[in-house]
């Protein structure tokens, strides 16, 4: 079925503040190198949040992942799962017309839709209420026929049941989804005839239709204020999943945790998790202090202690730490000089130069001064936190800057954002010290901790000394961003 982007797009699209933490949280989850992987979730997320997935949808989300937008297109004209144009305020009926649907009658669901929502599948309501298709087989053959609508399967259908769900859905309500003939899941009609026992101990619904009923928003719909209803997971005030502290920054979260005993990734552990995982990864902890908080952290290598420091950071409530988050802000602090800029990066190992290949002066810090914790101690190294920000080039060297885009993990924003901040050569970023790396992660907006999590400083340096990686041969190739 062919399945195209809608010849009306908005302008552009950007993730609410809570969507953008979780998507960023996502794609922590998937191995170095594999950050792709997040594409399902995160365009799901867009579609939950703008109501249907459009062109800048899919374009912002392909560059936040360093995807070509080709592959990120590929993804959501596969999957009947994203609609691609608008669709109904209320709901969005999916009806599966696939052969043990058609067989047992789905050409009658069809003709009920276009009788109560519009003459041709993807066209809204008059009201703007609703909307169909017909979709390939959902996997719901023994209760044929069946539709999808919103999250949920409504299964054993005949054209009057699916009458009463529309009315019901108009009314605000939602009906229980699952089969609608008085079965419990694919059981015969008539009853077990083996294993009967287990009839006695069943709940009033199977699993899935008593998630969905718990939950009660299982379709995308407007209540009477006209405000959209929070879909499962954006809803922290459900008390099946209470808010927990989040040990990154004291920040209330309701993420499903790792199993017990599993190694702890980066979007939080418990002490337990972190106990179990230290011998493999030392976890970094935050301590409240008095007016600030410091990090602390074992031995472990340069990347990913630089990653905690920056997670702690982004997390933080800290007004200095968040005034950081625009990487594109040509100011500096003149105040600071560059020998201090040195003092505090000890293992800086050349100074920027301009056009030509002659030294300019290097910008000054934006580090914020050293804080006082609660016990008159202080904060000596405030890099450790917030970061040094590396030397920058007004303009890059003669010959021309280097091609970025060879680093994986930096695409055509990513570069550009570089750029930005006065950075053009593979040698800059080779020679990053640990504070001016996380300098970079905090200032990556909206791609925050990217090049620590993608070790840009080790492909640099390859790169720096005429070397190559896979990725920069299939970049050189044009297979990738071509």
């Amino acid at each position: 079925m062919l399945r195209r982007l809608h010849k009306d797009q908005p302008a552009s699209f950007a993730f609410s503040p809570e969507n953008q933490k979780w998507a960023e949280a996502q794609v922590t989850k998937y191995p170095e190198g594999r950050q792709a992987s997040a594409i399902i979730p995160l365009l799901w997320r867009a579609q939950e949040q703008e109501g249907w997935l459009t062109r800048p949808a899919i374009e912002h989300i392909a560059e936040m992942l360093g995807m070509a937008y080709i592959r990120a297109l590929e993804v959501a004209t596969f999957y009947f799962m994203f609609q691609l144009q608008p669709v109904g305020s209320i709901a969005n009926i999916q009806i599966c017309g696939t052969l043990s649907c058609m067989i047992c009658g789905a050409e009658d669901l069809v003709a009920v839709c276009q009788e109560l929502i519009a003459p041709k599948a993807h066209q809204v309501s008059a009201d703007g209420k609703f909307s169909w298709e017909e979709v390939e087989c959902l996997g719901a053959c023994a209760n044929a026929p069946m539709a999808q609508i919103g999250k949920d399967y409504y299964e054993d259908l005949t054209a009057d049941r699916l009458r009463e769900i529309i009315a019901e859905l108009a009314a605000g309500k939602v009906p229980t989804p699952g089969p609608q003939n008085g079965r419990y899941a694919a059981e015969p009609l008539k009853g077990l005839t083996s294993l009967t026992e287990y009839e006695s101990g069943r709940t009033q619904h199977n699993a899935s239709v008593a998630l969905a009923t718990e939950l009660g928003d299982t379709v995308k719909r407007i209540d009477g204020s006209e405000v959209p209803i929070l879909t499962p997971w954006l809803n922290t005030a459900r008390p099946e999943a209470p808010a927990v502290e989040d040990p990154r920054g004291g920040a209330l979260r309701d993420e499903p945790r790792p199993a017990e005993g599993a190694p702890a990734d980066k979007t939080g552990v418990t002490e337990q998790e972190a106990q179990a995982d230290s011998e493999a990864r030392p976890i970094s902890k935050r301590e409240p202090e008095g007016d600030g908080a410091t990090v602390s952290s074992g031995e472990s290598d340069p990347v990913p202690e630089a990653t905690s420091q920056v997670k702690g950071a982004e997390t933080a409530t800290d007004p200095e730490v968040e005034a950081t988050d625009d990487a594109t802000t040509p100011e500096a602090d003149t105040t600071t000089s560059h020998a201090e800029t040195q003092a505090t990066a000890p293992d800086a190992k050349s100074t920027a130069t301009g056009a030509g290949g002659k030294p300019t002066e290097n910008p000054a810090p934006e580090s914020a001064a050293p804080k006082s914790t609660g016990s008159g101690s202080v904060v000596a190294d405030s890099a450790a936190s917030e970061g040094t920000k590396p030397a920058a080039l007004s303009a890059p060297r003669e010959g021309g800057a280097d091609n970025l885009k060879q680093i994986k993990g930096i695409g055509p924003a990513l570069e550009k954002m570089c750029n930005d901040m006065g950075i053009y050569h593979f040698d800059q970023i080779a020679r990053f010290t640990e504070a001016e790396l996380a300098w970079v992660d905090l200032n990556l907006k909206g791609f925050k901790g990217r090049a620590s999590r993608d070790k840009w400083v080790e492909q640099a340096r390859i790169l720096a000394d005429g070397g190559s990686t896979e990725f920069s041969g299939r970049v050189k190739k044009g297979d990738v961003y071509d």
